[in-house]
Parts: C-alpha cells; sequence; structure tokens
C-alpha cells in the first residue's frame, strides 16, 4: 500500500513537509509505503477553463500536475499538506489541486484522502476546509484524526515542538493506514465500490 503525500508548500524543508514528514514515518510503522511530490516554488498556473481535459483526460498544460496525476492515480491514498501565509492554502496549491480535480477528479473516487495544515497562529482550520472540499466532490473519504489536522510553526523547523501537532499527525496516519487496510480487506472479500447514479446535472439559470 502506498500513500502519496503533496506538500504544498514553496519551501521543501519548511514546517509543512516537517509534519508531514511525521505522517510518513507513522504510516511506515503501520506498514504503508509513504512517496513525497513537493510543488516547489516554481508557481502553478491556474485553470483556463478550456475545457481540453474532458477530451485529452488529463490537463492541457503538461507539467507537474499531470506527473503527480499518474502517481496518485498508482496511490492508494492521498495527503496534502499546506502552508497558510494568508488564511487559506498557498496560493499555488490552490492552482495545482484545481486543475487536477478539474481534469481528471473521477480517478479518485474511493482512495482516502487527508488535509493537513500548517500556521504561525490561524486559518489553518480554513485552510482544511478548503482542502477537504476536493476530495468530498471526488468521492473521497476524508480521513481524520484526534484534532483538526493542524500544527504550528512560525520559523523552519518550528512545528516538530508543536508537541500536539505532532500527535494528530501520527493519529491522522494511523487512522489512514486503517482504512487503507480495511477497504482491502473488503475488496478481498467481494465488496466492491458503489456505482453511483450519472447524467442529471441542472442550473440555476433556466
Amino acid at each position: 500500500m502506498k500513500v502519496l503525500i503533496l506538500n504544498g508548500s514553496p519551501r521543501a524543508d519548511g514546517n509543512t513537509r516537517a509534519a508531514l514528514e511525521e505522517c510518513a514515518a507513522e504510516l511506515g510503522r503501520c506498514g504503508v509505503e509513504a512517496e513525497f511530490f513537493d510543488i516547489g516554488d516554481g508557481g502553478i498556473p491556474g485553470c483556463r477553463g478550456c475545457n481540453a481535459c474532458a477530451k485529452l483526460g488529463r490537463c492541457v498544460i503538461d507539467d507537474a500536475v499531470n506527473a503527480f496525476a499518474e502517481k496518485l492515480r498508482a496511490a492508494d491514498g492521498l495527503i496534502v499538506g499546506t502552508p497558510v501565509y494568508y488564511a487559506s492554502p498557498n496560493g499555488s496549491l490552490i492552482s495545482f489541486l484545481d486543475r487536477l480535480f478539474y481534469s481528471c477528479q473521477g480517478d479518485w473516487a474511493h482512495k482516502p484522502a487527508a488535509g493537513v495544515a500548517i500556521a504561525r497562529r490561524s486559518g489553518s482550520v480554513a485552510s482544511i476546509d478548503v482542502l477537504n472540499k476536493y476530495f468530498t466532490i471526488a468521492q473521497m473519504p476524508v480521513v481524520s484524526s484526534t484534532y483538526w489536522n493542524n500544527a504550528f510553526g512560525l520559523r523552519r523547523g518550528e512545528s516538530p515542538s508543536d508537541a500536539e501537532g505532532m500527535q494528530t499527525m501520527r493519529n491522522l496516519a494511523r487512522n489512514m493506514a486503517w482504512l487503507l487496510k480495511c477497504i482491502a480487506l473488503g475488496r478481498e472479500n467481494g465488496i466492491a465500490p458503489p456505482k453511483n447514479d450519472r447524467g442529471t446535472s441542472t442550473n440555476f439559470i433556466r
């Protein structure tokens, strides 16, 4: 089993990565592999709403988003981490997730997912809510912990000093590993994912 961990910070070794490393270490102790993917600091173009992805099956902008999508197809679960700079997830991460989920959200159905936010003080809970909306529209079971999935830190390297935050990360990883194993056991016993109704689409303007 593998969980793909998306570091939505432009800093490859910042507080967000440190919190995600805590998740990865605990996943390993639970027998689940973790693979990191960093969005980097180069900037991510936003979605153009061109709908070319409906024909291509991928985003028309061929960059890290498409590379990540291929990795996510092969993974069993997803954890997305974000720093909070101004009361919401990092802007580059929002652009990344908009294009990822718009272009191929149907591919992620029934893969467990969790959002993690790191802040100096506030904005983390609102940021987690934003991340969860991507998961719920894509039919991804949202994995929780024993507190909101956040930790605190300002200067680089501070988040590991948040003892409760790191505890939250470990408990999140344990819950993720447990759910993945439950899903795998269900598949082994012939329990298939539900089939959903499709085709009805209504607009507010008639």
